[in-house]
């Protein structure tokens, strides 16, 4: 069946053709003038050619037009591979390469993994439209616009319902927002079987966090409590989840350590276990987060 698609050499949405000795030099150098394209080189005895086919096309296809794919059968074309098979060292099939106004700028040979070929792609076009908006969306998030930020990852969404990036994304957002809610809503957006995606790790981690600081009630109370009895550990911690929620990240570590100092045993090591959900609540490049790191393994260390 491959060969069969293969030797029509039907077009597949103007970015898929087959090409020949005759047809390279428009469909590859002129054509990559205007966007990279990709060559095939094949031959119906290949087997790897067979399985590497079929995941040029998906891949070049999800591209959206960013770079084109042109299949060249070396059985039918021999020159063409001869001469830019010697050029670039290409000794077997399947054997990929990319043109990019003109010139060759990327190559590989065998039937590599989907991921590998999507790589190759993203290397050769560029980041596609939908990922310049979730850069954006980020870069706007860092900036403290968090309903902007929601706007674009809501956006994204709308294209693709199933993109992790923008689910977690959104979801971070809204959980910012205080719209812990509206958080659980978008994070089982996500597909069953990639629920547990790291993407969704540190968002889970500032939900319960979230959760957890709401049940709390007044944090004067447990500040007058630790200073009553300053080894009263349960007021600390609770204080440190309060401190968290309401964005004091740098006091909420001071009184976890402050526990750990004293007594690194208390409730099972409950404020080193609490710190690292803190941290990966928060990403590992949060000042916050670097500054309790220190702080954590000067304890474990000394």
């Amino acid at each position: 069946m491959l060969e069969a698609n293969a030797a029509a050499g039907a077009p597949v949405d103007g970015l898929i053709k087959d090409t020949t000795t005759a047809g390279f030099r428009q469909d590859v150098i002129a054509e990559s003038m205007n966007q990279p394209v990709i060559v095939d080189f094949w031959a119906p005895w290949c087997g790897p050619c067979k399985q590497l086919t079929p995941v040029l096309e998906k891949v070049v296809r999800a591209s959206g037009g960013r770079v084109k794919l042109a299949k060249l059968n070396i059985d039918e074309h021999p020159g063409v591979w001869q001469q830019i098979g010697q050029q670039l060292g290409l000794q077997s099939i399947p054997a990929v390469i990319a043109i990019d106004r003109g010139r060759p700028v990327d190559a590989f040979m065998g039937a590599v993994p989907e991921s590998e070929v999507r790589a190759f792609v993203d290397r050769l076009a560029g980041p596609s439209e939908i990922d310049q908006v979730l850069e954006e969306a980020a870069a706007v998030a860092s900036a403290g616009d968090l309903p902007a930020a929601s706007e674009l990852y809501a956006a994204v969404l709308r294209e693709e319902p199933e993109n992790l990036k923008a689910i977690a994304g959104l979801a971070k957002t809204q959980l910012e927002l205080g719209e812990t809610e509206s958080a659980k809503q978008v994070l089982a957006m996500a597909p069953p079987d990639k629920a547990d995606d790291p993407l969704f790790a540190g968002v889970r981690a500032a939900l319960e966090l979230a959760e957890q600081a709401g049940t709390l009630g007044d944090l004067a109370a447990l500040q007058k409590r630790i200073e009553a009895d300053p080894n009263d550990f349960q007021a600390r911690f609770d204080l440190a989840l309060g401190l968290n929620a309401a964005g004091k990240r740098e006091e909420a570590v001071d009184q976890l350590v402050a526990i750990a100092r004293a007594d690194r045993s208390w409730n099972e090591d409950a404020a080193r276990k609490q710190l690292l959900q803190f941290f990966e609540a928060w990403g590992l490049m949060d000042p916050a987060a670097i500054r309790g790191r220190r702080q954590l393994s000067t304890l474990l260390f000394s």
